[in-house]
Formats: structure tokens, C-alpha cells, sequence
């Protein structure tokens, strides 16, 4: 009995083009995804130093090969294309934030910066990690 109410519900979902597409994975796969980019777009609020090379590389790759992908299938799949698109973009902004952090001075000129307004009377925000770093140095 169940099996004939749910070939029923079936039949009245495919026989809707819109139904059908809501219904698939050609829908709900790109929703999901876009959990992704979206946790990208958050961490451009947080501090550089928290990024991770590695990950971020490795998201990139992800995020181009699945854009490829998208565009292979049939009938391709242009929401996909652009949730991995947003993804490349935002992971790629991570990427540059990671490099100019890093390997740019990025660390070196938010120090001086902060030193700056420390003798201005500012108030000061300083990474913790790179506070100790500067603790060794003058030992």
C-alpha cells in the first residue's frame, strides 16, 4: 500500500518541471555545497593568522575542478557552476590573505602599526602569538 501512495507521489512530483528540478540533486548538491563558500566569505572577518595554507590550497583545486564538473554533466548544472565559482573566488581571497600575512609583511606591518598607535596613546590590539614572538626577540 505504501509503495503505490509513494509511486503516486513520485509520478505528481516528475510531472512538474519545477517540482522535479527542487527535487533533485541537481538542486539540493549545490545547496549543500554552499555551506563552503559562505564559511569562506565569514573568515575574511577573522584575523589572517588563522588560515591555513594548506587547506586553503587544496579548497581551491576543489572549487575549479567541481566548476569543470558542473559544466561536464548533462544537462550541466549552472547552480553548482556558480556556488564553486563564489567558492574559487572567495577561497582565492583566503589564499592572497594567507600569502600577504605570511610571506608579504603583512605580520611585520600591523605590528608597526599597532607600535604606532601604542605611542600615539591608542588603544592597541595585538595577535597573541605574534606578542610572544616579540617577547622572545628581547630576551
Amino acid at each position: 500500500m505504501a509503495s503505490v501512495f509513494i509511486k503516486a507521489a513520485n509520478a505528481k512530483i516528475r510531472s512538474n518541471p519545477w517540482t522535479d528540478y527542487f527535487c533533485s540533486t541537481h538542486f539540493w548538491g549545490p545547496a549543500s555545497n554552499f555551506t563552503i563558500p559562505l564559511a569562506a566569505i565569514a573568515d575574511t572577518q577573522k584575523s589572517p593568522d588563522l588560515i591555513s595554507g594548506k587547506m586553503t590550497c587544496a579548497l581551491i583545486v576543489y572549487a575549479f575542478t567541481f566548476m569543470r564538473f558542473s559544466l561536464a554533466v548533462i544537462p550541466p548544472n549552472r547552480l553548482l557552476f556558480g556556488c564553486h565559482t563564489i567558492n574559487a573566488t572567495a577561497q582565492s581571497v583566503q589564499g592572497y590573505r594567507f600569502m600577504d600575512w605570511h610571506y608579504w609583511g603583512g605580520k611585520e606591518k600591523k605590528l608597526l602599526a599597532e607600535k604606532e598607535a601604542a605611542a600615539k596613546g591608542q588603544p592597541v590590539l595585538v595577535v597573541k602569538k605574534v606578542q610572544n614572538e616579540n617577547h622572545l626577540e628581547k630576551k
